[in-house]
């Protein structure tokens, strides 16, 4: 018997995570059961309906009418019923994500996977240099790393891990069976970063997301916080930045599409601006928001700016 009531506390939390591990391999296996067609559809579909119940449906719609005060709040809750279903579709496609992406470079047939801007891309991996990419939450956002892994794309890709424990554990395995080198984000990854780069390798990144330290860019006509971290290599580094977006289509397919290198704004000293960068990233992930807006994660609060931090340079 634990006499400790702290050592007892720690046994339990651990019995209880290793449960729930338990319960996410399951629902992961009966993914793999059911194909990924299936139960893409099947995550959609309980996606779509539960969502709307929980409180970040609230926080989406506020997102929406800022973003779109010309959309009828009918065209808005249809949008954010799409991106619910995004997050249940992505979640039933973890299981089959190196099963998903098909891309044959070399084959004349199209697959599930079409890739545009894939001459940028071998040019990036064959030039020998340093390079950034960075991404947002749209579509299955995890296909690039898998892209870049396939075709010997050195890259490291920079990620947060699931708040759940167990989640994150699962997650994580399927990570390393499909993806390269994987970075998370915590106190002191800068460093391992820095250390892909001096190597001459590639960092992705997702940039979409809040980050409290971040810089003040224009989202949507608003001021966001946003981690500099990727400006900041790139006028270390003198590299060139890409963008690369998912798009989900009909018929559980997807294309990926590569930006050309983006021209980004120099100071007096003609080293890259950090806010000027990361503005001009953020205004490309904007373009692609708006193009596939039930494609995104508007139940995010993205918006969170002190009122120290509104001031903005770059346009």
């Amino acid at each position: 018997m634990i006499h400790n009531p702290s050592l007892a506390r720690r046994f339990l939390w651990k019995i209880a995570e290793y449960a729930m591990i338990g319960v996410v391999r399951g629902v992961f296996a009966l993914a793999r059961a059911l194909g990924p067609d299936r139960s893409s559809n099947i995550g959609g579909a309980i996606a779509r309906r539960l969502g709307p119940l929980l409180p970040q449906q609230r926080i989406g719609l506020a997102n929406l009418r800022a973003a779109f005060p010309d959309k009828s709040e009918a065209e808005l809750r249809a949008i954010l019923s799409g991106a619910w279903e995004n997050v249940g579709r992505i979640g039933a496609e973890y299981p089959h994500l190196g099963e998903l992406f098909d891309y044959d470079y070399w084959a004349d047939a199209t697959g599930r996977i079409e890739v545009e801007g894939v001459e940028q891309f071998m040019a990036l991996r064959d030039d020998g240099k340093p390079g950034l990419i960075f991404s947002a939450h749209l579509a299955n956002w995890e296909m690039p790393a898998i892209c870049a892994a396939r075709y010997g794309l050195e890259a490291t890709a920079v990620f947060r891990p699931p708040n759940d424990p167990a989640v994150a554990r699962v997650v994580h395995e399927i990570r390393n069976e499909t993806m390269g080198g994987l970075e998370a984000a915590r106190q002191g990854a800068a460093f391992a970063m820095q250390a892909v780069l001096e190597r001459g390798g590639h960092l992705g990144m997702l940039i979409d997301q809040h980050f409290t330290r971040g810089v003040t860019v224009e989202f949507f006509g608003r001021p966001a916080l946003t981690n500099p971290v990727m400006a900041k290599f790139a006028r270390a580094f003198d590299c060139p930045v890409h963008g690369v977006r998912v798009i989900r289509l009909p018929g559980g397919r997807f294309r990926l599409e590569l930006t050309p290198a983006l021209e980004l704004l120099r100071d007096a000293d003609g080293l890259i601006d950090v806010q000027g960068a990361m503005q001009a990233m953020t205004r490309v992930v904007e373009g692609w928001v708006r193009e596939h807006p039930d494609q995104w994660l508007w139940m995010h609060r993205r918006w969170r700016v002190p009122a120290a931090h509104t001031g903005l340079k770059a346009k």
